[in-house]
């Protein structure tokens, strides 16, 4: 099987992410158990850091990998969704898997697998999460870093057994899956929190956080909660940076430094630390003592980490003059958080904002965030069946008249006519626009 064979083969399967979730019947853990099962259960092989949550779990994600990375370990990072490249999603140490182990370990699992009656058809993520734990297996991590890829409790990865979970805040999304209040979301997101690991959460509104709380005593599971067990301090912001300390569990971390922007990324900071403090805690009371941060050492790796960790398509800034920044922001509280952020960290003389959401998604929410600070609104579709149709976003647009596009690649060719260079284009509402867009400017500098 070669590279291009396997990316077909994963695509043989549905994939939700692309078509939509239809409801909660397509969720069943057991399906999960029974793929590793036959693969003899490659998720035991290394100690996993679980995150769930809304927002911000490829965030903490990244924090918790490089603070790990820079302490000399071997680390593995499973995130979801990709924007470019399939292979984005399994790293270690912030390598993406090459095309050839890529296709290894797919042919391998496609070998094993018609080779046995499973009497069901796995999901695209479920042969996906089954890659990525053969594949870190083989590699032999210290750690895994592991993200859930929708809810916790019954999403595919939620087969391993962490040391650590976190959970990130919790908003609004995928209600018709996982419930329409703040309690039933919290339900399903600390289904990941497993008896005795250690449980770390964002701030998080009352309804969540009590029955996070709950989960954690019934299960004996320590509960540390950023933001009143560990604080943390804004210094400085600007279009670059974050410098802020962070109150640790064992220690203060002063003067850390984070490329990715805005209030809500030192909350995911701190939450990460929260982590990284909470796995030295446990390891040290192993038996045998591990190459573990400690002490100097700790504080070295943790402010190093977070000041290396990096998030494609969340405030990132691609193009200056005009400024390009895109956002995955696809639910109100994560658009919130973004409005904030661009008016916070960045100065610009009109905004020209492109926008594309798919069906399902809190269009309201993320229009009346949005689009009060465009000058100008450009709605597009990126070229999947979930993509919501232009002419509708537009109802949700108030006292301004939108430009509809037909692509990405149209939307991105308007905005830059109508940009000067002191202007700023947002790009946001859906990772699979991102996607598009990175494509065609990486298609575009290789015929340079």
């Amino acid at each position: 099987m070669d590279y291009q064979e396997a990316i077909r083969y994963l695509g043989s399967f549905t994939d939700y992410e692309k078509i939509g979730y239809k409801g909660r019947g397509l969720f069943n853990l057991e399906r999960m158990r029974r793929l590793a099962g036959i693969f003899n259960n490659p998720q035991d092989s290394f100690p996993v850091i679980h995150i769930s949550g809304t927002k911000g779990k490829g965030s903490v994600a990244s924090f918790v990998s490089n603070i790990l990375t820079e302490a000399g370990f071997s680390v593995g990072l499973y995130t979801s969704p990709h924007l470019v490249e399939p292979r984005e999603r399994i790293k270690v140490n912030n390598e993406m898997i090459n095309e050839n182990d890529f296709s290894f370990y797919t042919g391998g699992i496609k070998r094993k697998l018609d080779s046995e009656n499973l009497g069901f058809s796995p999901t695209y993520f479920e042969i996906y999460t089954l890659l990525a734990f053969s594949y870190l297996r083989a590699r032999k991590i210290d750690y895994g870093v592991i993200e859930v890829g929708l809810g916790g409790r019954l999403d595919a990865t939620n087969i391993v057994k962490p040391l650590v979970s976190v959970i990130t805040p919790i908003s609004y999304d995928h209600t018709h899956i996982l419930g329409n209040n703040l309690g039933k979301i919290a339900f399903e997101k600390s289904g990941i929190i497993k008896k005795g690991c250690v449980c770390v959460s964002a701030p998080q509104k009352e309804e969540a956080l009590e029955v996070i709380r709950k989960k954690c005593k019934s299960l004996n599971a320590p509960f540390i909660l950023a933001g009143t067990d560990m604080g943390f301090k804004e210094i400085y912001h600007d279009s670059e940076r974050e410098i802020f300390d962070i109150r640790g569990i064992f220690a203060r971390y002063e003067y850390c430094t984070s490329r990715l922007l805005g209030r809500h990324q030192i909350t995911n900071a701190a939450c990460a630390v929260g982590a990284v403090e909470s796995l030295a805690q446990i390891l040290s009371t192993y038996p045998y003592q591990p190459r573990m941060l400690r002490g100097a050492r700790l504080t070295e790796s943790i402010k190093r980490g977070l000041k290396k960790a990096e998030n494609p398509a969340r405030c990132e800034v691609i193009a200056k003059n005009p400024r390009v920044v895109l956002d995955g922001a696809q639910n109100r509280a994560s658009a919130k958080a973004l409005k904030e952020t661009i008016k916070r960290n960045f100065d610009y003389k009109r905004l020209i904002l492109v926008l594309g959401i798919s069906k399902g998604k809190d269009i309201r929410g993320v229009c009346e965030e949005l689009a009060p600070l465009a000058y100008t609104v450009i709605l597009t579709k990126a070229n999947i069946e979930r993509a919501e149709e232009p002419y509708k976003i537009k109802n949700f647009i108030k006292e301004k008249k939108p430009i509809l596009t037909n692509s990405v690649k149209e939307a991105l060719n308007k905005s830059r006519t109508l940009a000067n260079a002191r202007d700023m284009i947002l790009i946001t509402g859906s990772f699979f626009v991102l996607g598009e867009l990175k494509k065609s400017l990486m298609l575009h500098f290789q015929h340079c």
